[in-house]
């Protein structure tokens, strides 16, 4: 779905992320991995577009991804990040927001924001304010308003970090849900190995800056094929 080539940013004169290439494949949970302060969410903000890269190539469904497109890819995609943002309203307008700025019409909207609160265990909180919900309420809900509109590829920036273990299996079994009955591909930022094991069917591994492996879950967790990757795993700090 997704293909980056010699992939990089700098801020200035510090290169955060060299020469990256990576294949987001359809369907499946990515994981990436690797300490704080490694490149993770910048990596994603420009899998997103919020970024522009200073070097290299992204290909999205086979298609290079040119300045000129990057609103129509865009519309493809959605994106959570590691604090919620929650507007002044009703948890309804909350999620129902992608929508209506995509000009769906109103029977519809109302449809496929019932049917997200339900995917995320939220049914009935249509009316409640978004910022009187609990922290892992808060959480659900953005997951509501980042799947109502059915994209094709869903980045996730540490969505579990502030949560309690309750609502961290609830986010994990919505992550879950989410890419068996819709289909989504999901590439998931984090340093929870544990979580890893749980969820994702591959995993790439980012120090320094690189991208330093990509494997499948189980040879990552097994026989890695970098002793750095072997390093992190252990929980060994690695900078």
């Amino acid at each position: 779905m997704f293909r980056v080539e010699n992939l990089s940013k700098s801020f200035g004169n510090k290169e955060v992320l060299k020469k990256i290439n990576l294949e987001i494949f359809r369907g499946e949970v990515f994981a990436l991995m690797g300490p704080s302060g490694v490149g993770k969410t910048t990596l994603l903000r420009i899998l997103n577009f919020l970024e522009t890269p200073t070097d290299g190539k992204m290909m999205f469904n086979g298609r290079e991804c040119a300045i000129r497109q990057k609103n129509t890819v865009m519309h493809k995609m959605s994106m959570l990040f590691q604090r919620p943002a929650l507007f002044n309203s009703s948890v309804f307008n909350n999620v129902a927001y992608g929508l209506i700025i995509r000009g769906v019409d109103k029977k519809t909207i109302g449809k496929k924001v019932i049917e997200a609160l339900n995917l995320v265990g939220l049914a009935g909180y249509e009316k409640q304010r978004a910022l009187t919900l609990s922290g892992g309420e808060a959480q659900r809900m953005v997951f509501a308003r980042a799947i109502v509109y059915s994209p094709d590829l869903l980045l996730l920036d540490e969505p579990t970090s502030n949560l309690d273990p309750a609502n961290v299996a609830k986010i994990e079994e919505i992550i879950k849900k989410i890419r068996s009955e819709h289909g989504t591909t999901i590439v998931i930022a984090t340093h929870n190995i544990p979580q890893v094991r749980r969820i994702a069917d591959r995993v790439g591994i980012l120090l320094n800056g690189e991208l330093i492996e990509v494997n499948s879950k189980e040879k990552i967790f097994t026989n890695p094929g970098d002793a750095r990757s072997a390093a992190f795993i252990k929980g060994e700090m690695i900078y």
